[in-house]
Order: C-alpha cells, then structure tokens, then sequence
C-alpha cells in the first residue's frame, strides 16, 4: 500500500457511437476544436492531447450530443492504451474516453481516441477552455506520437482540423482520416464485463481467536505481518504480538491493530494483518472502530487507519497492479491538516520518480467510532459505502484486474510523526470482516446476512477457492 499522494483526475468510461449523418449547411450548430501539447516530442511516456471546444455557432450545444475524435497510428497491432483526464475546467467527471479502430487503417491511423461528455450545455460563444488529457500504452512503455494524424507539435492552443467532432453522429468540425469516419463501437479502457450472477463463496470472519498465536488464524487463511518495509516510517517494526483480540461488548470480540512510537525508527512499531490473494469481484464489507486520539501519549502524528484490497506490485508501473481503500487519517497528512477519509482506487504507480496513477474521494469530517464500510466492485465499477451511503464510484482503468488480498493496517506517515519523545500508543479494531464473490450486496443485506451468522453462533465461514 503506497503512502504517496496522487495526480488529479481519472480514467472514464467508454460510451457507444452511434451512426453518422449529414447535417445541411445552413445549420445553426458550428463548433471548432482548438489544440495544443505539453508533450511535443516524438516519443513521450503518454501523449497529452490538451483541446479547447468552442461554440461558433448561434445555438446552446448539449454537451451529451458531441464526440471529439483524436486519431493516431498504433505502435502495434496488438497494442492496448488507456484514457485519463488530469485536469480540465468543465470536470474530468463529466468527460469520457474510449479507444476505437479503424479498418483499414492509414499510414497515420488506424486508431482514434473519441472524447464524450456526461453533460452541460456551451452557450454560444462559449468554450469549454483547458481539458488536459493524456493516453498512454497499457504496459507503460514509451509511445511513438509523430506518426500519428492528430499529432501537433504546438504548445499554444490553435484551431486544429485533424481532430473531428460529432454531434449526434453527424461532422461538425475537421477533416477526418481516410476510413476514420465509419463508426465502430469503440471498446473501454480497459473493457469488462458483469461478473457472473449468485453467489460464488462467502468469507465470514467473527475474530473469535485467543491471542496471535492462535492457530486457527493461519487455518482461516489471514496473516499476521512481522516483515519490515513499507509504508510507514521506515525501519520501524512490526510486531505480531501488535494484533490482540479483546472483548469489545458482551461476549464479542474483535480484531485489534496496535501502533506505536516514540518519534525514532526504533522506537516505532506498525501492525498489520491479511488474507491470502483470491478475491476480484463481488462485495467486500467491515465494521471498523476509528480512533481521534491516541489511547496514550501525546496526540498529532499522522497515521492512517485502512480497510483495503490489493495487488502487489510487481514493477514499476506494473499494469496488473490494483488497490482499493478506505483510508482515515484522523490528523491529517499528505497536505491535508486535520481529519479526512478517502476513498482511493488505484490502477498503478511507479516509486522513483514518483509517478501516481489513481482516483481518490474524500471528506473531511471526524470518523471516530465505529462505521459499516462496504466495498462493491462489478461491472466496471468500484462503489464505497460507509455506513449505508455511497460515499464514492470509480470506474474505468481503476477497475481490478487482477485477484487481490484484503488487507487491515495501521501506519504512521514518515515525516508525519509529532516532535516528542513520549511514547503513544494508537489502535484500531475490526469487528467482522465480509466478502460475497461474484455478487452486489446492498449494505443494509449484508448487516442482515452477519447478524444472520452470529444468531446461528457461526463464527468463520470460507467458501471461496483459492486462486
């Protein structure tokens, strides 16, 4: 799990194209695009194709009607690339990506990356000013870009007619490259499909264990961390004697993280505790107690309490790499000064130089105590609930591809840590930990389903197979 911050924007959802016609010429409806670079070289590590759509015409134009086509020449036949917004006035929220091919294709194209929108209107004389997006290879390596139709070198924005725009099917705007008119359905970035429907194997896990050493946690397929490294404060230590498992009201016990530090490497310890890698789609869900303070000691450091699900990452950029978490940091951190939870998913990232490339949703109000958080990721879509609210929808190329493990953790941020030698203690808990395969389970259903295996006095359930 990565302690860095990440690059505004995302990466959205593919949209259908639908078929062209001709309008007459005398339409009241004129548009141009405008286009500039901030990556003007042959090969880049993506290319940033910046556009300015301007209403010249003499009506309101829906936002929703128009397609921008960008083309390009594929570095290869088999090659495969992926949209993202990093920046633009109207919202990358509101802008769409998706990758089409042309057949056959030209000397310089026989792609096109067409741009949508999810709304607004521009008004004449209107523009939608700065959307700053960029496409790059899956596997991260570097594209070839001066072979491509659209490709300019300029770093100022200019009126550009080797990019196309459409609206409702029919040209408004630029010269389109042989073939690139026909219009194929163009396919997402990535493209997935629903997962199966019913229910494929349920983990359920009460935390009814004796201490760390009880052997029935390796049994039921979770691991204790004792391995140093990151994130957190590096050199710090994690004990598995960190992970208790206390009784939290009656005869319910839960999983207990504990994390301390005295403001020395040596004197940090973080905790950890984890399930094997088998999960992909379906519904993940916990009952998590969030902390303010610490239960001893001076308050102030930065950490960060989690629920998470996660890939590992194989090498920089990997493109199989995916993360989706809840995240608490109850004093702040990474820029941010005081209380904050995000939802962030990830598609990858790269340590040296650092290179994110993830979408986040926060809010920045006190999470103290405990809160139902609900993970579903189906059909294209990650949606976090915290405590029966949708809190956050991600989608796109930060759609998991590959199986994950799900993770708890407690980590202080380097440089994070207040300036005292006092020792202070922290914790979180987990009460149960959830997981339906395959299958969309409303909030409210799997409270029901828990509640449902406490009364029959089940404590553990693992039907889903082993990757």
């Amino acid at each position: 799990m990565s302690s860095k911050k990440w690059l505004a924007g995302g990466l959205m959802s593919a949209l259908a194209v639908i078929g062209l016609v001709a309008l007459p010429a005398e339409a009241a409806t004129a548009v141009k695009v405008q286009y500039k670079t901030s990556a003007s070289g042959a090969q880049a590590d993506q290319a940033e194709p910046w556009l300015n759509l301007v209403n010249t015409g003499t009506t309101a134009v829906a936002l929703n009607t128009v397609r921008i086509r960008y083309y390009f020449k594929a570095d290869s036949a088999s090659q495969q690339y992926r949209f993202a917004c990093s920046w633009a006035v109207v919202g990358c929220s509101t802008i769409t990506g998706a990758f089409g091919t042309i057949s056959p294709g030209t000397a310089t194209a026989d792609r096109y990356l067409e741009i949508g929108f999810t709304g607004g209107s521009l008004a004449p004389g209107a523009s939608t000013s700065d959307m700053q997006l960029r496409f790059y290879r899956a596997d991260w390596q570097r594209v070839t870009q001066s072979d491509d139709y659209s490709f300019g070198a300029q770093t100022s924005y200019a009126d550009w007619n080797k990019i196309t725009v459409y609206q409702s099917g029919a040209l408004l705007w630029g010269n389109a490259p042989a073939g690139g008119n026909p219009s194929p359905s163009p396919s997402a970035s990535p493209s997935t499909s629903p997962p199966p429907g019913g229910n494929n194997g349920v983990v359920f896990d009460d935390f009814s264990y004796s201490s760390h050493t009880d052997p029935n946690i390796t049994a039921h397929n979770w691991t204790i961390r004792t391995n140093q490294g990151g994130p957190g404060i590096p050199g710090a230590t994690w004990p598995a004697s960190n992970i208790t498992f206390p009784t939290v009201s009656g005869a319910n016990k839960a999983l207990q993280l504990k994390s301390v530090t005295d403001g020395t490497s040596a004197g940090t310890q973080q905790s950890e505790v984890l399930h094997q890698r088998k999960f992909l789609e379906g519904t993940y869900a916990a009952r998590v107690f969030f902390t303010d303070t610490p239960t001893t000691g001076p308050d102030g450091d930065h950490i960060v309490q989690t629920f998470f699900t996660i890939t590992p990452l194989n090498q920089d950029l990997d493109p199989n790499y995916s993360e989706q978490d809840f995240e608490y940091l109850p004093n702040g951190g990474w820029g941010e000064p005081a209380n904050i939870m995000y939802a962030t998913s990830w598609e990858t990232y790269r340590n040296e130089p650092w290179l994110a490339v993830n979408t986040h949703t926060a809010n920045r109000i006190s999470y103290a105590g405990w809160h139902d958080l609900v993970l579903q990721v189906s059909g294209g879509e990650i949606k976090y609930y915290i405590d029966g609210q949708l809190f956050a929808t991600h989608g796109g190329d930060y759609y998991p591809e590959t199986v994950q493990s799900v993770n708890f953790n407690l980590w202080f941020i380097s440089g994070g840590l207040v300036g005292s030698a006092t020792q202070r203690q922290w914790i979180q808990q987990v009460d149960w930990f959830y997981h339906a395969k395959n299958e969309v389970v409303a909030p409210a259903t799997v409270i029901q389903r828990v509640n449902d295996y406490r009364t029959a006095g089940t404590s553990w359930v693992d039907t889903v197979p082993a990757s």
